[in-house]
Formats: structure tokens, C-alpha cells, sequence
């Protein structure tokens, strides 16, 4: 299947709308953001048939998992890692204690690389993304490690992950960056005050991650058919008084979605994509059924109308969280 892409940022990469997102697929039981128990078997194969669907990158962290999701990632793309972009990040370490904490140390940039491409299997990045940022490190120091990545050709193109404005331009002023990625979906919006403004002004590509807000936008969630140790049931949207909010949005999203005979899901990703800057949405999957309706609102251009519908919906969420 061939689907349509665009440029990211002002990099000769050109991406489809909507990538695979790892973090399910790498989840462990142990892991703080655990989506519950899942089989190696299964996450190559859903990897694998997102690639069918014309699907061509793969956004993967060290921190999915611990390693997992990114061994899974190179497991998965071994005999074709020509036909797809590798994104991975670095930054965020775990400490002998199991915490999470960054590190964007030059040294640290480094050493999370080197692992990054073992687990990987290949020799070099498309995409390396500072996960988180580091309080201790400036982004001076850390960004020159970056461009220095670029030039011996270990990382095709860097890009910032969860960055604020000012840090953004910082880098900037140290060398390029091609793209950003923060969380964006109908619930969640705050990157179009700031964020959004600064791509589109200074032709930065971006990636939206969590488009369907961790399952929460998707016809078929269900709490009580959760693992117990998932991360959802702990989620805020789970929880009095965003619970009955949601609830209210997802009925009325999920009826203006029937109306074009689409599930909910594509219409929360044809929203993220009617955004001219947001160049790919993030979709997390774990399994191959879930993989063949990744592309389903790609080709969903909403008209004026179906967006002021939409916004009218959101209204019952951003009314009584203001």
C-alpha cells in the first residue's frame, strides 16, 4: 500500500502521515507506563504489518520498556531497514534505584546512542530526539553533541521531544533542528499556543504523540478490561470529574464519526492531521489487527463545518477544565 507523505521540517525525509509508536509494544510489567502483559511474537508482528500498510517510520525510545521496545523495533525491520525511518531518543536513564532521569550530558548523549544502536541493529539514526529536558545540562552543550552526531553520519537529523519554547530557540542558535514532538489531541491543546506558532515559523516539522490519547479516544476502551497493573487505570481520564466529561465527549465525537461510517479513531487523527504543521501523528499499537486501522483517517480531510461541529463538542471538555 502506497500512502501519501510530506516532508519533515526541511529534511530530505519524507514520512506518512501517521507513524508506529512503540511504547505498547515495549511495555513490561514492571515498567512504570505499563499497558500490560504482551508477546515478543506479537509485537514483531504488528510492527511488521503497519510496514504492510505503507506505513514508513517508527518512532522507539530507550525508555519504552527499558531497551525492550527498541530491540523489538530492530527485531522487526531486519531485511528492510532501507524501507523505513528509524526515530529513537536519548536522554532519559534509568538510575540503580529504577527511577527515570535525564541525562543530555555530552558523554550521556553518547552512551545512550551507542546502545540505542545495538538494540537498533543498524548503524545509524534517521531521527535522534532529546526525550525530556535535562535541568542540569545546557541545551548549548547538549545540541552541539547533537550536531557533532550529524556530521560523523551516526544521526541523519536531530529533534527536541516535551521541549518549551525558549529551549527550542536555543538550540537553534546552536545548529538545526528538524522537528519537534509533544502530545497533541482533542483533549489536549496547549501546544498550539506556543509550540505550533514556533514551527510553523521557523519550518520545523512535527510529530504528535499520544493522538488518541492513550486509547481513551478509540470506540472500543474500556477500563474494566484493562490489565490491573496498566498505567490507564491510573490516568486522570479515568478519574472523577474528567471521567463523566469524557464520557460525554467521546459520545458525541464517536456519533459524528458514524455519520461518514468511521470509527471514532479516525476522526481524532483527521483532527490531528488538519493541522498544516503537524506533519505525522504517533499511533502506539500492540497487536496487527490494531496495525491494518492505522491509516484509517489519513485520507479524512474535514471540512469547515465538521470542525466547527467538532469544536462545539470539545466545549463540554475545555468549559469545565477552565
Amino acid at each position: 500500500m502506497v500512502l501519501p507523505t510530506r516532508p519533515l521540517g526541511q529534511s530530505a525525509v519524507q514520512i506518512t502521515r501517521v507513524g508506529l509508536g512503540t511504547a505498547p509494544l515495549g511495555s513490561t510489567p514492571d515498567w512504570e507506563l505499563s499497558w500490560g502483559p504482551h508477546r515478543a511474537e506479537d509485537a514483531v508482528r504488528a510492527s511488521a504489518t503497519a510496514l504492510e500498510q505503507g506505513v514508513n517510520w517508527i518512532d522507539t525510545a530507550p525508555y519504552y520498556g527499558w531497551g525492550r521496545a527498541e530491540e523489538l523495533v530492530g527485531t522487526a525491520v531486519q531485511g528492510q531497514r532501507d524501507k523505513v525511518y528509524l526515530f529513537t531518543k536519548c536522554g532519559t536513564v534509568r538510575t540503580a534505584q529504577g527511577a527515570a532521569v535525564e541525562d543530555l550530558s555530552p558523554a550521556g548523549i553518547r552512551r545512550g546512542v551507542e546502545a540505542s544502536l545495538r538494540r537498533l541493529r543498524t548503524d545509524y539514526i534517521d531521527l535522534l530526539q532529546f526525550h525530556d529536558p535535562d535541568p542540569h545540562t545546557p541545551i548549548e552543550a547538549s545540541w552541539a553533541t547533537m550536531q557533532a552526531l550529524i556530521r560523523e553520519g551516526v544521526v541523519r537529523y536531530g529533534a527536541l521531544s516535551n521541549h518549551p519554547p525558549d529551549l527550542i530557540a536555543r538550540a537553534l542558535r546552536v545548529g538545526p533542528v528538524t522537528a519537534l514532538q509533544h502530545q497533541y489531541n482533542l483533549l489536549e491543546r496547549a501546544i498550539e499556543a506556543a509550540i505550533l506558532p514556533l514551527a510553523q515559523q521557523r519550518g520545523l516539522g512535527v510529530l504528535a504523540w499520544s493522538p488518541l490519547a492513550s486509547g481513551f479516544l478509540t470506540a472500543g476502551f474500556a477500563l474494566e478490561r484493562l490489565d490491573p497493573q496498566d498505567f490507564r487505570r491510573r490516568h486522570r481520564y479515568a478519574h472523577e470529574p474528567a471521567a463523566t466529561r469524557l464520557q460525554a465527549v467521546r459520545t458525541q465525537l464517536a456519533a459524528l464519526a458514524r455519520a461518514h461510517n468511521r470509527p471514532l479513531a479516525d476522526l481524532a487523527i483527521a483532527w490531528v492531521l488538519r493541522e498544516p504543521v503537524v506533519t505525522g501523528a504517533i499511533m502506539g499499537i500492540r497487536a496487527a489487527r490494531e496495525a491494518r486501522a492505522m491509516t484509517g483517517g489519513v485520507d479524512w480531510t474535514l471540512t469547515a463545518a465538521e470542525r466547527e461541529a467538532i469544536e462545539q463538542v470539545l466545549t463540554v471538555w475545555t468549559d469545565s477544565a477552565s
